[in-house]
């Protein structure tokens, strides 16, 4: 059985093909990078898997199971979570309260949800600020509320969307730990990001597409070194 894949995705806004026949597979347990230029139809992918919007056409199998079309929360329900790039916390409620209202999905109890949200604050190292206002954090704080709302609806497969995006390199190899605790913890992971010592380090295998189309797939250092990735995305500088 395969843990998870896409199959020949496309999806149209009018005249514009976002995604156009992108096929790839996930292994369980592994870490899978999805880099390419800006607009190149990373983003879109991922909406089309948590359901934000259903493909035009393809197949979406996860646990071969087709769920294309399917409302978010029954995807969620499933085991599929996911972050945004642009992250944005219930800002007037604490951290805490904002794991807690994604506990909800998983529990029926306000403390089975407090039980769980203060499992994920150790997990994800946001114990010391449980009580500060989500609009309080600083940019890594806030991204890494991202990752813990996620994680609180126990998936078994998350989406991370641009996670290291506007960190600092401290905060950026705190990010890698993180994603390296959560796969450790049984959670398959597939990252969309554009920090390339990041996804280069991270990840098992890497997708690399551009308008849409896929260009390369393979282990870290086969895409780097491939030539339609260099000349789309990488640059010939790059080393």
């Amino acid at each position: 059985m395969a843990f998870f894949r896409v199959e020949k995705l496309v999806k149209t806004f009018g005249g514009l093909t976002a995604v156009n026949g992108v096929s790839f597979e996930v292994r369980e347990g592994e870490i899978f990078g999805l880099i390419g230029p800006n607009g190149s139809g990373k983003t879109t992918l991922f909406n089309m898997v948590s359901g934000v919007f259903p493909p035009t056409s393809g197949k979406v199998i996860y646990k071969d199971r087709e769920i294309q079309g399917m409302k978010p929360y029954r995807i969620c329900d499933m085991g599929i979570g996911r972050t945004f790039q642009i992250v944005k916390p219930l800002g007037r409620m604490t951290v805490l309260d904002n794991i807690i209202a994604a506990s909800f999905s998983r529990v029926n109890t306000i403390k089975e949800a407090r039980e769980n949200a203060t499992e994920i604050l150790d997990f994800c190292g946001l114990t010391m600020v449980k009580g500060i206002l989500a609009k309080s954090l600083p940019i890594a704080g806030r991204k890494r509320l991202e990752i813990a709302r996620a994680m609180a609806t126990r998936p078994q497969l998350l989406l991370l969307d641009e996670t290291a995006a506007g960190l600092n390199p401290t905060e950026l190899l705190s990010a890698i730990n993180l994603i390296h605790k959560i796969r450790k913890n049984g959670t398959t992971v597939i990252i969309i990001e554009h920090i390339m010592h990041v996804i280069m380090s991270i990840s098992d295998r890497i997708h690399a597409i551009n308008f849409g189309q896929t260009i390369a797939e393979g282990v870290p250092k086969e895409v780097a070194s491939n030539q339609a990735v260099i000349e789309a995305y990488l640059g010939k500088d790059y080393a």
